[in-house]
């Protein structure tokens, strides 16, 4: 009797070129898996690009990688035993006949996206903070810029991020390793997830993870708070925070999360807001307003001699409370693309980006290198990492 895997049948549905050293990769290391590739380009509405895909083409796939090309139809993948996606979640097929009325697993490359995002988010952090639209101004304009009073204000008195509070909304892979950075720059951290984590191995990382990266026990937080009531939400907020990174999954429960309410408790010590999750849990409107209240008030307390800094920081000595947010860092909106016209564009102190953080050169090898974990796995009857919980979203 012959032993060893069953062969499987590999489909490839990928917006760029074949990789094929990892395709080679695969074959030495499963030789039973046969590969096929179907490129197809992205599209607006993901799945439903199911008629560039042949139906028939599915009819005998077991294995499928993909970022949005689905089946139409279960009946179209009577064989399909399980799914890797290249993105961090999966909200964006929630809507698909394979999600809701099948119980194909579903794996995503959480894990993979922390370095890079980690570095995009440490760079919009002190990009603003270290005001460096001004600088990139004065060299644009051959300026020597010692001779502006009002930008030597600016930079005299900002803040290096050394004792700073970073709560971070979602205490994933990504959060993790923004973490990470964070204390070595001398922040403290705090975190917050829906479950409690009351044990050290419930802070566990039991997905994926980029080597050398992340918080694999979970020992950076100085603090964890948990819940899925708003109450448990604003007692998180409340911790003194001068800079929130958004990283939890879009579902039902996390549309507007943060809206009015939320940049009210933030503005405290006016925190600096990054998002790099999804565009709807924030409210634009609401973060729009609370970037204007700080901009509005900062403005009103120029001095004649333009110098900004010294008037606000005489007035914050007075005690006086300055409403509003100092700024925000934005890889993702509502909708995407922004159109023309949003107000967002022009809100005061906000930095936006076309939902690039996560892109770079390693990233198809690390969608791969889960995806290859998960066939040993299988292979051995082990169970998946990164598996998609149905009901919870993600």
């Amino acid at each position: 009797m012959g032993g060893g895997p069953k062969p499987d049948h590999l489909l490839v549905i990928l917006p760029f070129d074949p990789p094929d050293a990892i395709f080679d990769r695969i074959r030495r290391n499963h030789p039973h898996v046969k590969i096929t590739f179907h490129q197809l380009r992205f599209t607006i509405t993901p799945w439903e690009a199911r008629h560039q895909v042949p139906p028939e083409i599915f009819q005998d796939v077991t294995l499928l990688v993909t970022l949005s090309a689905i089946p139409a139809s279960p009946k179209d993948c009577p064989k399909l035993e399980l799914i890797h996606f290249t993105s961090a979640g999966t909200n964006h097929i929630a809507n698909s006949p394979i999600y809701k009325d099948t119980k194909i697993p579903l794996t995503t490359s959480s894990g993979i996206h922390g370095p890079q995002i980690a570095e995009w988010v440490l760079m919009t952090m002190l990009a603003s903070s270290h005001h460096y639209s001004l600088l990139h101004k004065w060299q644009n304009n051959h300026r020597w810029g010692q001779g502006d009073k009002s930008g030597i204000g600016f930079l005299r008195n900002l803040h290096d991020k050394v004792g700073q509070r970073l709560g971070v909304l979602g205490y994933g892979s990504i959060g993790r390793q923004v973490g990470n950075v964070a204390k070595a720059m001398g922040m403290d951290v705090i975190a917050y997830t829906a479950r409690p984590r009351k044990t050290p191995e419930s802070k566990h990382d039991n997905g994926f993870i980029v080597p050398g990266t992340g918080d694999p026990e979970g020992k950076i937080p100085s603090a964890w708070y948990s819940g899925t009531e708003k109450q448990d939400l604003h007692h998180f907020l409340a911790q003194d925070i001068d800079h929130l990174l958004i990283s939890v999954p879009l579902t039902e429960q996390t549309i507007h999360l943060l809206g009015a309410e939320e940049f009210e408790i933030l503005s405290k010590r006016n925190a600096f807001i990054t998002n790099i999750s999804r565009g709807p849990i924030i409210s634009q409107p609401a973060l729009i307003a609370a970037l204007k209240a700080y901009d509005g008030h900062t403005s009103s307390v120029m001095n004649d001699e333009g110098s900004f800094a010294v008037a606000l920081e005489a007035e914050m000595k007075a005690d006086t409370s300055i409403p509003g947010l100092r700024g925000a860092a934005l890889d993702v909106t509502d909708p995407e693309p922004l159109p023309k016209d949003d107000p967002l564009w022009d809100a005061p102190n906000c930095i936006i980006t076309p939902h690039i953080s996560g892109l770079g050169s390693a990233y198809v090898d690390r969608c791969f290198q889960v995806f290859e974990v998960n066939l040993d796995r299988r292979e051995k009857g082990e169970r998946l990492i990164n598996v998609v919980n149905r009901e919870r979203g993600y």
